[in-house]
């Protein structure tokens, strides 16, 4: 009995480690995708693209951290220019962020921008959405992300931004 005990602590202490630690990268390492806006694009007509998004769990191949994580939310999204990196995101009137999961036919809006200030930068803060949990776009085996926007002017060239979400979660114990 004496040997039992501190073996069922340590039990308990490792399985609750492994969810505190999948939720702390979870609000640490944001999912990120690369979108390319492209040269045809048009002025004032809203136009769509879509990537998929990688984060740190699927770089190194953890496929099981997402089961130790619940009532995940989003916690920030941002977008930056990649190609050209200075780029001024102020060539968009307005931006809508949503995800979707490969496991689920829907998508839901995480992050929006309307009235983007022409003079702007290369990196564009987006108001957040999170009254709502995202647990099925994220436990899915891949999440896409699509770009909804208005250009201002018609664009002269291609333009890559990178899109940066961070998410927060709760551990979930089994």
């Amino acid at each position: 009995m004496k040997k039992t005990f501190p073996i069922l602590f340590a039990f308990i202490i490792v399985i609750s480690g492994c969810a505190t630690v999948q939720s702390i990268i979870k609000s640490t390492f944001p999912y990120t995708a690369t979108i390319i806006v492209p040269a045809a694009s048009k002025s004032n007509t809203p136009i769509s693209a879509t990537s998929s998004a990688t984060s740190i769990d699927e770089v190194f191949g953890n496929q099981n951290g997402n089961n130790y994580v619940k009532e995940i939310r989003i916690a920030s999204a941002k977008i930056v220019a990649s190609n050209p990196n200075n780029k001024s995101l102020g060539m968009f009137k307005s931006i809508k962020l949503y995800i979707s999961s490969s496991n689920s036919n829907s998508e839901v809006m995480v992050a929006s921008r309307n009235d983007v200030q022409e003079n702007i930068g290369s990196e564009l803060v987006l108001d957040i959405d999170n009254s709502r949990f995202v647990d099925d776009y994220i436990k899915g085996s891949s999440m896409r992300v699509r770009l909804e926007y208005v250009l201002r002017n018609s664009a002269t060239m291609d333009v890559s931004v990178r899109t940066s979400l961070s998410f927060i979660s709760s551990p979930k114990t089994q």
